[in-house]
C-alpha cells in the first residue's frame, strides 16, 4: 500500500480507510518537520508546527482537490503555517531570505519609506491647500468628497448616506473633480 500515489491515499481515506492517513503522514513526516526546520532554525518550534500542519491536513482534507498534487497542497499549509507563526512572534528570521550565497535578499531590497521632514511639510501644505480648494464647491459636492476621500465610501453607498439618486452623486464628484482641476490649473 505504501506504493499508492498520495492523490489515491487521500481518495482511499476519504472513503473510510484509516490506513491511507497514516501512510501519507509517515511519508512526509520528516520532509515537512525538515521543511518547517529550516524556516524556523528552531527544533522545538518545528516539532510544534509540524504537529499543527498535520492537524489542518487532518481537518481539511476533504477540502483537497484531487487534481493538484497533495505534496504541494501540504507544502503550502506548512508554509503557510509557519508565516502564521511568525506573524504571531512578531519576527521572521532573515536568514530565511538568504540564498545560496548567503546574499540577505529581503534586507537588499527594503527601502526606508519614512519621509523627509522637508517632505512632511511639503504634504502638509498641499493638504491644507487642498482643503481650501474644496471649501469652494458647493456644500453637497463637499459632503460627497469628505465621503469617498476621508471615508473611503463607495458611490453607491454615498447615494444611500445622502439619500441622492447614484448618478447624481457620480456626476457631482466628477463635475467637483473638474473644478477642482481648474481652480488648480490641472489640466
Amino acid at each position: 500500500m505504501d506504493k499508492i500515489n498520495d492523490e489515491n491515499l487521500v481518495l482511499n481515506y476519504l472513503s473510510g480507510d484509516q490506513k491511507s492517513l497514516e501512510i501519507l503522514i509517515k511519508r512526509y513526516l520528516k520532509p515537512i518537520y525538515g521543511f518547517i526546520f529550516v524556516l524556523t532554525k528552531n527544533s522545538v518550534e518545528a516539532e510544534d508546527l509540524t504537529q499543527e500542519v498535520f492537524v489542518k491536513m487532518w481537518k481539511n482534507i476533504n477540502k483537497y482537490e484531487t487534481n493538484r498534487k497533495f505534496k504541494t497542497w501540504l507544502f503550502c499549509i506548512a508554509k503557510n503555517t509557519v508565516i502564521d507563526f511568525s506573524r504571531k512572534k512578531k519576527t521572521i528570521p532573515f536568514s530565511t531570505f538568504e540564498n545560496e550565497e548567503a546574499d540577505n535578499l529581503f534586507l537588499e531590497n527594503i527601502k526606508d519609506v519614512s519621509l523627509l521632514p522637508d517632505e512632511v511639510l511639503e504634504r502638509k501644505e498641499e493638504a491644507e491647500n487642498l482643503s481650501s480648494v474644496i471649501a469652494r464647491l458647493s456644500i453637497k459636492t463637499r459632503k460627497i468628497f469628505e465621503l469617498r476621500l476621508n471615508l473611503g465610501y463607495s458611490f453607491n453607498e454615498i447615494a444611500i448616506a445622502l439619500g441622492e439618486p447614484l448618478n447624481t452623486v457620480r456626476s457631482r464628484y466628477r463635475r467637483g473633480v473638474f473644478r477642482l482641476r481648474k481652480l488648480f490649473n490641472i489640466g
